[in-house]
């Protein structure tokens, strides 16, 4: 298993590597610049800027000089924000979307996983076909379309949360834009549980410990569960990167001061230093949960780690 992992933090860096390149170089040669704006500065002005932020070096100079700045952890200043660096307006913005993405993630898994595990036991019953219906429903309904349905009637019509804001970020402003953002992950692992968990229940090591005796429920939870589990746990990578960016649509209709929503505006006002150390954070945290994932599956299925 060490050497499973080791292997895995390996494979990460190259990936890394390729993403901050890629980042930088499509930044950098992206049509207008941070400071263009409706009335042109003069050259004197433009120049002093450039000077200050670097942007009057040649390109492979800044690409070393920024790839430094990023092992030192430095994703340098912000072009629009005056008097602040990236580090600081991320670390002002990543801890609401974290709690919103951490309780979405746990929502997701655990309603999802619930309902998928009954649907497969009451197959073929009107409890499957109700939630299998259901799960449906929320994945064709995409979040930009679920947002304002869940503000119109849980905020305007029923009044039972507020429409948006965080303030001290309480349960009643978290609801809404968890549901929002998870509801489409629900549905997927619901399916996918589901289906998986039907295929393993019609096993032979299943019908060999039903003719051992054993109670249903035991064989379901002991036996079948945990290789029930492995497609789920496969998903959840793609479910977790889904739901970090989806938090760019959820944050920017409730008001929610978190990364996507500073992403959105750091693009709307052409913050490259921004965008770029944004996309960054979560490229990075997309391999790291990605590489948990492996992890996982390696453990609980050791063939993998082959």
């Amino acid at each position: 298993m060490f050497k499973f992992i080791v292997k895995r933090i390996f494979e990460a860096i190259p990936t890394m590597l390729v993403l901050i390149t890629l980042s930088f170089f499509l930044m950098r040669f992206a049509p207008g610049n941070p400071f263009s704006s409706e009335r042109p500065l003069p050259p004197e002005v433009m120049a002093n800027i450039n000077a200050k932020y670097g942007l009057d070096k040649p390109v492979s100079v800044q690409y070393i000089t920024y790839l430094g700045n990023i092992l030192r952890g430095d994703l340098g200043p912000s072009f629009k924000y005056k008097d602040y660096t990236v580090n600081e307006l991320v670390a002002s913005s990543l801890p609401v979307s974290a709690k919103i993405g951490a309780a979405a993630f746990i929502f997701t898994i655990i309603i999802g996983v619930s309902i998928g595990t009954i649907a497969a036991l009451k197959h073929n019953t009107w409890i499957d076909y109700t939630i299998m219906s259901t799960a449906m429903l929320g994945v064709v309904m995409p979040s930009f379309v679920l947002a304002p349905v869940l503000i119109y009637v849980f905020s305007i019509k029923l009044g039972w949360f507020p429409a948006g804001g965080w303030l001290d970020g309480s349960f009643k402003y978290m609801a809404l834009p968890v549901i929002g953002m998870s509801l489409l992950y629900v549905a997927t692992f619901a399916r996918i549980t589901r289906g998986s968990m039907i295929e393993t229940l019609n096993s032979n090591f299943i019908r060999t410990a039903r003719a051992k005796g054993l109670s249903y429920h035991y064989i379901v939870f002991k036996h079948a569960l945990k290789p029930a589990l492995l497609p789920v746990v496969s998903y959840m990578g793609p479910a977790f990167v889904g739901i970090i960016t989806g938090s760019v649509v959820i944050e920017t209709i409730f008001g929610l001061p978190g990364i996507g929503r500073l992403f959105v505006n750091a693009a709307f006002n052409r913050d490259y230093s921004l965008v770029m150390g944004i996309t960054i954070l979560i490229g990075f945290l997309f391999i790291l949960f990605n590489a948990i994932v492996d992890i996982l599956l390696a453990y609980i299925d050791p063939k993998i780690r082959y």
